[in-house]
């Protein structure tokens, strides 16, 4: 059984849900490692899973067994990326301000409630929700002195799922919970996605998260991935090891370290080193489509996914992901396409390409007005390559050189131990997701 272990006992080991394995080969080029390099940076560690009141809910169900090697990690999210008290809004009498909590959730016959540890509340038994229009239920109040955790619950029997929600005098919170499903689907969604700008067809993967089916009044985020057929299933991914990032969205949703969002992954093609690259490498004669790869993310498939899905289109809810030359073209989006992309993850760039021509791209930044919001970049510092760690650190540098702060909106993590492959991406993944994505609010 591979277990992921993520902070005060975070799971990612969960079984895969939906998506039948395909049976076709990946394109994929191992030649992307960077050449040799040698840095020793510590890999810090852990979630802050939020405890619930005792006894509020019942066990995960984790999933049946399977035949993964068992995997220890923790990973790093900084203090100042949890989740602040919400502001009241500056009312100079705390008690005298009105406190609202509307949930969002069709129940249909059945009646919400809710618990909490507000003095005018209890764990024990359910104050009733009032039904509005439009399926939001309301509880409201002016008595409310000091910050309390709360729940919602279904016929006052049913416990939403996730930890506890907070609240603070003044606020008003609006939710869209879930009571049933703990995970995601998945799926090969589209087999042959034609792109007119690359004249070529690929496939692209969805996961939607554990409240989609379940709330249709809710709407997600949306993380694109690079190398669509290397993040769910064993079946399709290189090497027979896919990210599994299933298990670290349904894991983050269950502990609340990772806001539910969907994520879309676009498979590569044979054409990957051309399409990942945004200049043509004279070195190795090959490289160029990157910036027009980016305009068929842009352009052809997020109008798709936010037509068919429902999405937060906004930069602000939109997030890029890759590893290696996927980071690469990452990093580059967030130069050229942060208008669309407001939250950038490169996972063991190649930082290296066309003489490391992406420091150079970083460093107009300086100069834009338009910036990725959040920064996550990574490396191993073992294997052949060493997984390009001094290039990544320059890398790093630079993006310090145009103002980004490390544990405000840049997060750089170096792994100890860790070469350049799709095991230790997997490994990663959580703790870029909980970074670039957030925790949930409230």
């Amino acid at each position: 059984m591979r277990s992921i272990v993520v902070a005060l006992a975070l799971l990612c080991g969960c079984a895969s849900v939906g998506g039948s394995p395909q049976a076709f080969d990946v394109a994929r080029s191992d030649t992307d490692d960077a050449p040799p390099a040698t840095l020793d940076v510590g890999f810090d560690a852990g979630f802050d899973a939020s405890p619930d009141a005792p006894g509020l809910d019942a066990a995960v169900d984790r999933g049946a067994p399977d035949d993964r090697p068992d995997v220890a990690l923790l990973v790093d999210v900084p203090t100042a990326d949890r989740a602040a008290p919400i502001d009241a809004g500056g009312a100079p009498d705390a008690a005298a301000a009105r406190t609202t909590l509307r949930v969002h959730y069709p129940a249909g016959a059945r009646s919400l409630s809710l618990r909490g540890d507000l003095a005018s509340l209890s764990w024990d038994r359910g104050v009733s929700l009032s039904h509005l229009a439009g399926d939001v239920w309301e509880w409201s109040s002016t008595g409310v002195a000091s910050a309390f955790e709360w729940k919602p619950l279904l016929d006052d029997r049913d416990w939403s799922l996730g930890p506890n929600y907070r609240a603070t005098p003044g606020a008003t919170l609006d939710i869209y919970p879930r009571f049933v499903n703990r995970s995601g689907r998945w799926s090969r969604a589209i087999t042959a996605f034609h792109s007119t700008l690359l004249a070529n067809d690929r496939g692209v993967w969805i996961y939607v998260p554990p409240s989609y089916d379940e709330n249709p009044l809710a709407r997600y985020p949306v993380v694109y991935m690079h190398d669509g057929q290397n993040l769910f299933n064993p079946a399709t991914a290189f090497g027979g090891q896919p990210w599994y990032a299933q298990d670290a969205m349904n894991q983050g949703a269950e502990s609340g370290a990772i806001r539910e969002a969907i994520v879309v992954g676009v498979e590569n093609t044979a054409a990957r080193i051309d399409e990942y690259t945004p200049t043509r490498d004279a070195t190795r004669m090959a490289g160029g489509r990157g910036a027009l790869y980016l305009r068929m993310l842009v352009e052809e498939v997020k109008p798709l996914i936010d037509r068919t899905y429902r999405t937060l289109p906004g930069r602000e809810d939109t997030v890029l992901v890759g590893s290696s030359l996927g980071g690469l073209i990452s990093a580059y989006a967030g130069v050229h396409q942060a208008a669309v992309f407001g939250h950038v993850g490169a996972m063991s760039p190649s930082t290296w390409w066309d003489g490391r021509m992406i420091l150079r791209e970083v460093a107009t930044l300086a100069a834009s007005p338009t910036r990725p919001l959040r920064f996550y970049v990574d490396s191993g510092d073992s294997g052949d390559s060493n997984d390009g760690v001094t290039d990544t650190a320059a890398l790093v540098d630079a993006l310090r050189g145009v103002g980004y702060r490390e544990g405000v909106d840049l997060r750089y993590v170096v792994q100890r131990g860790a070469a350049h492959n799709e095991l230790y991406w997997s490994q990663r993944l959580p703790g870029a997701l909980a970074f670039l994505l957030g925790r949930r609010d409230p």
